[in-house]
């Protein structure tokens, strides 16, 4: 499976309001996550479940849309923007595809500070509320 065909995977499930089951379906058990506003990789399918399904509550919505993609190989660079309480966020997803098509890697960069200072604030109480 391409690099190709694992990104239209990726929008259906971002489309899909977080539908758990589908990206189940997309990670490798060996999955690694890197955060924006975690020091350490988030290691294991899931770790890296828990992330992707909170980083897409927060995100998630009308306010997010993907704005330029990149495909390489089994790498694809996907640029997205969203608003939050009316901070602009600019970002992007760094995503490996192993030869079966599952993410391997999934890395967030985010810009500017003010959105990464966002982003933090809403993703630890997304986390916090996910682990009960």
């Amino acid at each position: 499976m391409s690099a190709r065909a694992g990104v239209g995977r990726w929008h259906d499930y971002m489309n899909s309001n977080a539908d758990a089951a589908l990206l189940a379906d997309m990670l490798a058990d060996d999955a690694v996550f890197h955060s924006p506003v975690v020091h350490s990789p988030q290691a294991g399918k899931p770790k890296v479940m828990l992330y992707l399904l909170s980083a897409a509550k927060v995100l998630g919505g009308d306010g997010f849309r993907y704005v330029r993609e990149v495909i390489e190989g089994n790498d694809a660079l996907l640029e997205f923007e969203a608003e939050i309480d009316g901070v602009h966020i600019n970002g992007i997803d760094l995503i490996r595809f192993d030869d079966d098509g599952k993410i391997k890697d999934f890395k967030v960069m985010v810009r500017p500070v003010k959105a990464v200072n966002k982003l933090w604030e809403l993703m630890a109480a997304q986390l916090q509320a996910a682990q009960g």
